[in-house]
């Protein structure tokens, strides 16, 4: 940051300040070599790093590709949250489909230097534009279609309810389904704040799915 003409002063206050959105203590980290941290705060040091000239646009190659997989998902949670606050552009090169539809706001798959698709990650779930696509989304599309697919998207809305299985309003389809599975319940109370704001049952949850995908094939036949 001194390349950008910037005092001491200025250079310490934007290193607190960055520690501190990545979740890092400024007063116990921001004087520690690299030697000195763990491979998940080496990761957040290098998105501080990365944002620290406050660039518009960032291009990440394999940010979290050498991080343990229990770490690797708690810093990508925790990156997007991130991105949100401070509303930046990122490309993000990445071989993990998974981490491609849980990051992305719109995802391209490329194939020998051409592009394949370029679509919302429902899209291309739901929608592969080709055989390679398809074959590289896998078996399993209608899973990862249900892990990115808000709670909200399908549930009833209701501000009271008998069902006694709560989930938060912030879960996925994929999260509801699991918990239907292991409480052996059809359906389940959406809260928010503690309150009760709907109701999902495992009906509306399959029909969200089916109705989602049949629309975005709709859509390219027209």
């Amino acid at each position: 940051m001194g390349g950008l003409g910037w005092n001491a002063s200025r250079i310490q206050a934007r290193v607190e300040e960055l520690l501190e959105l990545v979740g890092l203590d400024a007063g116990q980290h921001s004087r520690r070599f690299p030697a000195a941290l763990s491979g998940g705060q080496r990761q957040r040091v290098g998105v501080a790093r990365a944002l620290a000239a406050d660039p518009p646009v960032m291009l990440m190659d394999e940010p979290f590709g050498a991080i343990d997989p229990l770490v690797r998902g708690r810093l990508q949670t925790e990156f997007k949250q991130i991105l949100q606050r401070v509303k930046k552009t990122v490309i993000i090169v990445t071989h993990d489909l998974d981490e491609a539809i849980k990051m992305g706001d719109r995802i391209a798959i490329m194939r020998e230097g051409k592009l394949c698709q370029y679509a919302p990650p429902a899209e291309v779930l739901s929608s592969p534009a080709d055989a390679f696509v398809a074959s590289f989304v896998g078996s399993d599309a209608t899973l990862k279609l249900l892990a990115i697919t808000p709670v909200k998207q399908a549930m009833e809305p209701a501000l009271s309810t008998h069902h006694p299985h709560q989930l938060e309003a912030s879960a996925t389809l994929k999260d509801a389904l699991a918990l239907m599975l292991s409480r052996r319940t059809d359906s389940l109370t959406v809260i928010e704040n503690s309150a009760p704001v709907g109701v999902l049952t495992r009906e509306q949850l399959f029909a969200h799915v089916q109705s989602d995908t049949a629309h975005v094939i709709n859509e390219r036949n027209v």
